[in-house]
């Protein structure tokens, strides 16, 4: 009996002002675009250079309104994989990342998911913060854009998409999801920058986001 195909899973970053950090965070991507992944970035109108840096190093190079809803609704348009992965740039991702989100949805049967994640910095209020929004995402089944949501691209053609709202789309999305199905959870942790809030402060960050 022949193998099925593997399906192909397009992963869309949305961006904005990112000319300092663009060109390492998209070269960090390069082994899973070797790999087969399609990598697509929607920038939002940033006047500082960020698409031009990365035009060589994307299958497709999107220009939209600024809005990570907007851009996020415009990569996603254009992506040819079965599977959707919506990636901050600033995220670090296990090397396996592609195969994890592959094998927790076949497996578990569901449309969509998310991973743990860890905040970059050391100090151990970021480690306790990140540590309640996992457990908080896993009693709620709401996810977060850090925490690298993943969707079947029918999944998400079905439920048309982010709601196209200047803040919480990622929320407004999974309660949509959740509708349907819980998620899949992946253990293995993303790691997002901790650049908000080593800047805004930990606590006073987590109040603006509650």
């Amino acid at each position: 009996m022949p193998a099925r195909p593997v399906p192909r899973l397009s992963v869309v970053i949305p961006c904005l002002y990112e000319g300092a950090l663009i060109r390492p965070a998209l070269q960090a991507l390069q082994p899973r675009r070797a790999g087969g992944c399609e990598l697509l970035l929607v920038d939002g109108g940033s006047r500082d250079g960020s698409a031009q840096l990365a035009a060589d190093l994307v299958d497709r190079l999107l220009l939209s309104g600024a809005g990570r809803a907007w851009q996020m609704n415009a990569g996603a348009s254009l992506a040819s994989g079965e599977i959707l992965w919506f990636l901050h740039l600033d995220s670090e991702i296990p090397t396996d990342a592609p195969e994890l989100i592959r094998s927790a949805l076949a497996r578990s049967g569901r449309g969509w998911g998310r991973f743990d994640i860890r905040l970059s910095g050391n100090r151990r209020s970021l480690r306790l913060v990140a540590g309640m929004m996992n457990l908080r995402s896993r009693l709620s089944g709401i996810a977060t854009g850090d925490q690298g949501m993943f969707v079947r691209r029918d999944w998400f053609q079905s439920l048309g998409g982010y709601a196209e709202i200047p803040l919480m789309e990622d929320i407004e999305f999974s309660r949509r999801c959740k509708r349907r199905g819980r998620p899949v959870c992946i253990g293995r942790p993303l790691v997002t920058s901790s650049r908000r809030w080593e800047r805004d402060g930990v606590w006073r960050t987590v109040a603006l986001m509650w």
